[in-house]
């Protein structure tokens, strides 16, 4: 089984996910990809069992995982800053791994459900930023 972690920025998500595989599921090979070279130290230092960094290397090993890991904007394009590529988004939302997106609310992207906010008042919140840059 093929389990890749693909994060950007300073790796924190990679890591902590990297940390409980390891510590529950040490007999694991996991794959650490990322998006720039402190992402993937990071996770390395986690103790992941491999490790490589950029476009190529997402694109790579998207197409032959079982699992993909990584915070929800490894499928936006553009996301994580300018990190995650159109490429890199288009090969993990193309790959045929499962994918465990971990939410967050960063980057223009509100995840409905992360609080206990009902859908009426994210798009309060929203409007309310969109009427905050006018």
């Amino acid at each position: 089984m093929k389990i890749t972690i693909v994060d950007g920025q300073g790796g924190k998500i990679g890591k902590t996910v990297i940390e409980q595989l390891v510590k529950n599921h040490p007999e694991l090979e996991l794959y650490a990809i990322g998006t720039n070279s402190i992402a993937t130290s990071t996770m390395m230092k986690a103790g992941a069992t491999f490790g490589a960094t950029g476009e190529n290397p997402c694109i790579v090993n998207a197409a032959d995982s079982d699992i993909i890991i990584g915070p929800i904007g490894i499928v936006f394009a553009n996301a994580l800053l300018g990190e995650i590529t159109p490429a890199i988004a288009t090969a993990i939302g193309a790959s045929k791994a499962y994918k465990i997106l971990i939410p967050t609310n960063r980057c223009n992207h509100v995840v409905v459900g992360c609080t206990d906010a009902g859908l009426s008042e994210y798009i309060r919140q929203v409007c309310e930023k969109v009427d905050s840059m006018l």
